[in-house]
């Protein structure tokens, strides 16, 4: 029999596909009623132990070992910057970070005056807009980001946009693209040596149904990049 695994998967939008994607590759049994308040889900019969988590803390539970595996969008990733191995990008959960304004506001490079940008992304923006050569000044905050710019507390937002409704719904244009975001699989470095024949198999399995979404015969669109 082989090694037991735990996988943290993240709770909300892709947890649903996650699970699926897991079925197709051949875990069966991977479902959670919308119910269902565990926050951990045994499947015996693959040796998997599934542990349900904020986003955030996903990658969290992998660096330090309490989890092998993780699915987390690139966007946390690219925020925490952990020390994870990071081999398959899913194609999952699809969206861009963006910086956004309102409609009508001038052009950034055309501001001479430091800028207060609100966001749940405050590592990501700095490193941004450092590289810009831009100085601002970060508000971070927790949700409802769009609010910010409409009652004075920010010039400019920087969030996740997956269709711009919630942006044109608030009088709110994107101005800028800063990374495209999907859910990646993520690693624990340890795991993979002390574990290497267990966790090559769910990697290999992974990737290939992954290729087979995303090929012009499979269930799924493709990744933009």
């Amino acid at each position: 029999m082989s090694e037991g695994i735990t996988i943290a998967l993240s709770k909300g939008k892709l947890l649903s596909p996650t699970l699926l994607l897991f079925r197709q590759a051949g875990y069966s049994g991977y479902y959670v009623q919308e119910d269902d308040r565990r926050l951990i889900l045994e499947y015996p019969e693959h040796g998997h132990r599934v542990l349900i988590v904020r986003p955030s803390d996903v990658p969290v539970y992998v660096e330090y070992g309490a989890a092998d595996l993780g699915v987390v969008g690139k966007d946390v990733l690219l925020e925490q910057s952990p020390d994870v191995y990071e081999p398959v990008d899913l194609g999952l959960g699809v969206c861009k970070l963006v910086v956004a304004k309102p409609n009508g506001q001038t052009p950034i490079q055309r501001l001479s005056s430091k800028l207060r940008i609100a966001t749940k992304y405050p590592n990501i923006t700095e490193r941004y807009f450092n590289q810009q050569g831009l100085p601002v000044e970060l508000i971070k905050l927790y949700g409802s980001i769009e609010l910010a710019p409409l009652v004075g507390l920010a010039d400019r937002i920087v969030d996740l946009v997956e269709t711009g409704k919630t942006l044109k719904a608030n009088n709110l244009v994107e101005e800028e693209i800063i990374a495209w975001s999907s859910a990646r699989l993520i690693v624990n470095r340890a795991s993979l040596k002390m574990k290497h024949a267990t966790m090559t198999e769910v990697l290999t399995r992974i990737k290939k149904q992954v290729m087979t979404n995303q090929s012009p015969k499979g269930t799924g669109k493709g990744v933009r990049r």
